[in-house]
């Protein structure tokens, strides 16, 4: 079990998360560098693409490197061998695309027509996996069992004939594994049914799941008007703080969202038209400086912040429930914004 720093990368949490699983896995160099300053356990890494001249300190660093074609792996085999010839000891993956479309939302769904992401199943044939000890498979996004057996029965067929030349499977991440209703004795039976039947190692890589329900974001109302319906704004950005409730799109939950009273539609301080929260309930109007929070904010929030129209960055602290003891983690200035620039 590996967790996808992409998701959650807050690497003062390190410690905790090696108590609980086996490793991270990485999407270029600079989390690969990350995950070897603070995380233990395996690292895989993986990318849709590598540069040249990132290659070699990846095969460094990472036990296990993945490619996402087989044309890109032997673009690289001299670099590869090189590496191996230097003493470094790495496995190679192929990402390959199944082919089996289960997202709902076309631009989270890896198996989507023309999708950049692994190799077509449907063109994979045997000199493809020279130099391979195993296939990555990811084609779920925020998704409960069902969708990955799908997907299992509808492979497995395809690469039966390849899977005694492997090592070892990764079944990627999209996996809500933490979710209350999530089937998990049918995932352990499947996993130990894959993992004895081939006599593979069995990778699952959740990062969403590791954090779900973890954090919030807190902030206050800065200003209030009247236009159609009470309109607040705060110094939460959705498009600086919450990027995803533009791109998804979603409406993030608000700590005791009142069932009845008025609504306000909650909006950042940047001068995107677009940067609305969302409409939400108040049992009356919210006063200027009232404290707002929206919850389950702690993966991919946090990795995606940006400083756009110098909105500045939210402290990060972390709470102890036990002790009800609050520390501060990251504090961010000016500097931050002005040294990202020119």
């Amino acid at each position: 079990m590996l967790l996808a720093l992409k998701a959650f990368s807050m690497w003062s949490l390190a410690g905790l998360v090696g108590e609980h699983l086996d490793g991270v896995c990485a999407s270029g160099l600079w989390e690969a560098r990350l995950a070897r300053e603070h995380y233990t356990g395996e690292l895989t890494t993986y990318s849709p693409a590598y540069r040249p001249a990132d290659l070699p300190e990846l095969l460094r660093v990472s036990d296990t490197v993945i490619f996402n074609s087989p044309a890109q792996l032997a673009r690289f085999s001299d670099v590869i061998s090189r590496a191996r010839d230097q003493g470094e000891r790495f496995q190679i993956g192929l990402r390959l695309n199944p082919e089996q479309s289960e997202c709902a939302v076309a631009k989270y769904d890896p198996c989507q027509g023309g999708s950049r992401l692994g190799f077509p199943v449907s063109q994979l044939r045997p000199e493809h996996l020279e130099g391979v000890d195993g296939l990555h498979i990811h084609v779920l996004c925020e998704q409960g069992f069902e969708p990955l057996r799908r997907t299992w029965d509808a492979l497995s067929p395809k690469i039966a004939d390849v899977l005694p030349r492997l090592k070892w499977l990764n079944l990627g991440g999209g996996h809500h594994i933490t979710r209350a209703d999530y089937h998990t004795d049918e995932l352990v039976a499947l996993l130990r049914d894959i993992s004895g039947r081939h006599g593979l190692q069995v990778y699952l890589e959740p990062g969403e799941a590791i954090a779900l329900d973890a954090g919030i974001l807190v902030g206050e109302i800065l200003d209030t008007f009247e236009n159609s319906l009470t309109v607040a704004i705060t110094d939460i950005s959705a498009t600086c703080h919450m990027p995803d409730v533009i791109e998804a799109p979603y409406r993030p939950a608000m700590l005791n969202e009142s069932e009845g009273g008025v609504a306000v539609r909650l909006g950042g301080p940047s001068c995107l038209a677009g940067d609305i929260i969302g409409d939400y309930v108040f049992r009356a109007p919210p006063e200027i400086g009232a404290r707002i929070a929206f919850l389950d904010q702690a993966h991919y929030s946090m990795v995606k912040t940006n400083t756009f129209n110098g909105v500045p960055l939210p402290a990060i602290a972390l709470w102890n429930s036990e002790t009800d003891a609050l520390r501060l983690v990251k504090q961010f200035d000016y500097s931050d914004f002005r040294d990202r620039l020119s």
